[in-house]
């Protein structure tokens, strides 16, 4: 990239920020935060409630505070004095509303604290900052002191909502927090107490951060996602990088840059080896159960993941950050913007996109690592998307759905504090910026703590502080890579990522009808047919494989295809449900909320469909739904928002139908629709593929009060079907001691693949008399064969098996 249009593109992330910037000034300020479409400001109990959303505003001015240093980054000193006297004029935090402790935190103690720094620091320098004396810092530490009755819990782990004016008194009891939630306070916190000496604030924050790490899984090193503050018991345990977890990785590892403690380096280096085993695919990284971390716990990645990256080149491990942004930038691509959450065949999830930081940050890190102008093309790409698509005549407005680019009436603080900032420095100079940026740490909000902080400012109390640790772990410092590594070198294979053989396709991962796959394993030496029965037969040939390599991977994905394939639902952490239409019982999705459907216990009652259609606003029809099954159909909203307005109605039980063409528990694994933290859903809700979605609608059509019975899949087959029909959990005759048998037969399966691939002198076939599980509906003796030209052959998978697992929890 020429210096001209670098320069270019420098001025106009500034300009694009001006114009969110005084968007904001001028129609919204004093509120927290400016609705773009409506132009006008948002406020705490005026304008409509978003639930959970709206725990970021407390009638702060928001937007003002968390981009206060953006404004002294750009360099235009005097707006950002004005800024800081408007804070001090205009801004109160005594007031009576319920905000976010982590969001509270991360926006307007971080904000406050890195203005109050850069403040500081410039004041000789800058006429405009010269009468400034320390005021930011006073707020700062009137905000912190409000955050501390969130901490008084018997684990350490604080509360995740606090009370500005009367802490956790009269509030209704909260008891579960979100992991990043109560794990990203140590920076802020820590430097409060550096500035002003009160230890507190530090003390309760590295409290905070050791409950957290004396829960983590001890043999998997991994964490959970929601938990109960006050047992400290997992509520959530599924494990990722991304939302619910995300900032708590990273301050394990900032709190290390930025105090200088070990301890936090290494408890980052045991995470960081545990993600690597267990949750990165190459570039992929989709979330496991913490306790079962071989086993995925959802095929679908979301947006807040994509800081990921950008931590990893913090650490030195710049190899596995450039694929993962190489991954993600096909994905954005692809969409235009990265949304909310996509599957791991890049499919849109959840197709929101509020004009996220998280890639731009990712980016800028590559680019300082590497200095390689495909991240300033990168950047480039998304500033223009930017502006072509979510750029209004009052700000900029997020997109409520990437496929059709609809807006919302939303412009989060973040996009002026993180968004444009990481843009204009991506394609600022260092001469650009009135800082070195070498001397600070940018928190997960992109505010500056100085890295002085690691000497300057400690006190005493600190001193003393000895945070015990229950494991033997010697605090062995970590030197980063800095190894020269030309990131061209490294994007090149993942380039055709979406359509080629980067990367071995994970057994089950997606599906085998997909001719970019089938090429994937053709490399590998595993051709595909297609029998007239619907089966589907893999031919492994060592020597039409690409390479030795290449024959490895296909040898390990047929030994991965045959686990999976002996895996029930239950295994997979699915407990199924099943409903009951006509004569048939069909598998349904349970829910990770409301009541379960377990055992004997039967729901029996007349289905009605939901007014909007999609239930993520109020039910219109509430009279219709009244004491029934309520059905709504998948998308714009999450399972649980649904299930609860379904519940508000009046419904006895929630149907969610897939949106999907043609989906159906024949070729997609059953998944349990997730929570969103909260502990107020009291139905049970079950989730039908499209095709058994179908199947009831049609009973409907012919008889409006058609009874249907949802229970338990497994008891449900055996109350109302006969024993010798297919049963999804395991063979229907088959009690636990025969399929645990079945299991062993599996294992020894993939002994003899390794034996047959290496014993030249075995004879031409082997048939087993031991029974076989090769599809969902029969169970046949297996063949292995050895061909002549070292063929090896296993006949019987069907297509079910191999399908594409789409839509994990």
């Amino acid at each position: 990239m020429s210096k001209a249009e670098r320069n270019s593109l420098r001025d106009e992330a500034r300009s694009m920020f001006y114009h969110a910037y005084n968007a904001y000034m001028d129609n919204a300020y004093p509120a927290d935060e400016l609705m773009p479409l409506s132009c006008k400001g948002r406020w705490r109990g005026v304008t409509p409630s978003r639930g959970d959303l709206d725990d970021v505003l407390g009638n702060f001015s928001l937007t003002l505070v968390d981009s206060l240093d953006t404004l002294a980054v750009m360099g235009d000193f005097s707006e950002f004095s004005r800024g800081i006297h408007l804070v001090n004029r205009d801004v109160s935090f005594d007031h009576d509303i319920v905000v976010s402790v982590f969001e509270t935190n991360i926006r307007i103690v971080g904000g406050l604290l890195s203005a109050h720094v850069l403040a500081t620091a410039l004041k000789n320098e800058v006429p405009a900052l010269s009468w400034y004396n320390g005021e930011l810092l006073l707020k700062a530490e009137d905000v912190g002191k409000r955050l501390l009755p969130a901490f008084n819990t018997s684990t350490g782990i604080p509360h995740g909502r606090v009370n500005l004016r009367h802490g956790i008194r009269g509030m209704s009891e909260s008891r579960e927090t979100c992991t990043a939630c109560a794990g990203t306070m140590i920076l802020e916190m820590a430097a409060l107490s550096r500035l002003t000496g009160n230890p507190v604030f530090e003390q309760k924050a590295h409290k905070a951060m050791d409950g957290l790490w004396k829960i983590r899984h001890r043999t998997s090193d991994l964490m959970g996602t929601v938990i109960n503050i006050h047992s400290g018991d997992w509520v959530r345990k599924d494990s990722g990088v991304g939302a619910g977890i995300d900032s708590y990785y990273e301050y394990c590892l900032k709190a290390y840059i930025l105090l200088g403690d070990e301890k936090y380096l290494a408890r980052f280096n045991r995470h960081y080896n545990a993600v690597m085993k267990y949750i990165s695919r190459g570039p992929i990284m989709l979330a496991v159960h913490m306790h079962r971390p071989h086993l995925q716990s959802r095929n679908f990645m979301d947006a807040l993941l994509a800081f990921w990256p950008g931590l990893q080149v913090l650490l030195g491990d710049v190899r596995p950050a450039v694929e993962t942004h190489e991954m993600l930038y096909q994905v954005m691509q692809r969409h235009t913007f990265i949304p909310e959450a996509f599957t791991s065949d890049f499919q849109v999830h959840w197709g929101q996109h509020p004009l996220r930081p998280e890639f731009l940050e990712s980016t800028y890190f590559l680019h300082r690592a590497t200095d390689d102008d495909h991240y300033l093309q990168v950047g480039k790409t998304v500033l223009k998307a930017l502006q072509q698509y979510t750029r209004v005549p009052c700000g900029y407005a997020a997109v409520n759905d990437v496929r059709t680019r609809v807006h919302e009436d939303r412009m989060d603080s973040y996009v002026l504090a993180e968004t444009f900032k990481y843009l204009f420095m991506l394609f600022g100079e260092d001469r650009d910026l009135p800082i070195k940026l070498e001397d600070y740490v940018l928190t997960t909000e992109a505010h500056f703590l100085p890295l002085s902080l690691a000497t300057d400012g400690r006190n005493s109390t600190y001193l003393n502080i000895r945070i015990g640790d229950d494991d033997d772990d010697k605090y062995r410092k970590t030197c980063p890579n800095t190894a020269s590594l030309v990131a061209e070198k490294v994007r090149r294979p993942m380039r055709q990522m979406l359509g080629s053989s980067a990367a071995r396709p994970p057994a089950r991962l997606r599906p085998l009808n997909d001719p970019r796959q089938i090429h994937a394993l053709s490399d590998m030496g595993i051709s595909v047919l297609t029998l007239p029965d619907g089966r589907v037969q893999l031919l492994y040939t060592t020597n039409t494989a690409k390479s030795p390599k290449d024959a490895a991977e296909g040898l390990t994905f047929m030994q991965e295809m045959s686990k999976w394939n002996a895996l029930s639902d239950m295994e997979n952490g699915v407990i199924a449900a099943g409903v009951k239409v006509k004569d048939a019982v069909y598998a349904a999705g349970p829910g990770h909320f409301g009541k379960e459907i377990t055992g004997r216990k039967r729901y029996m009652g007349h289905v009605a469909y939901a007014i909007p259609q999609d239930a993520c606003t109020s039910v219109e029809n509430k009279e219709e739904l009244l004491g029934k099954f309520a059905a709504a159909v998948r998308g714009q909203c999450t399972f649980a928002q649904k299930v609860r307005n379904l519940q508000e109605a009046g419904a006895q039980l929630a149907i969610i139908l897939d949106n999907v063409k043609d989906s159906s528990h024949e070729s997609t694994a059953l998944f349990a629709m997730s929570g969103d933290g909260k502990d107020d859903i009291q139905i049970p809700a079950v989730f039908l593929f499209s095709r058994e979605g179908e199947i009831l609608n049609e009973a409907l059509k012919n008889d409006p009060n058609h009874m249907v019975t949802i229970g338990e899949l497994k008891s449900m087959k055996q109350e109302y079907e006969s024993y010798d029909k297919c049963d999804v959990l395991a063979p229907a005759s088959a009690d636990k001691e025969s399929f645990d048998q079945l299991k062993r037969v599996l294992s020894q399966l993939v002994g003899q693949f390794e034996l047959t691939l290496s014993n030249d002198d075995q004879k031409s076939c082997e048939e087993s008399a031991d029974a076989y599980v090769t599809s969902k509906t029969h169970v046949e003796p297996p063949k292995v064969c050895k061909a002549k030209d070292g063929e090896q052959k296993r006949d019987g998978l069907d297509a079910n098996d191999i399908a594409s697992k789409q839509d994990g929890v």
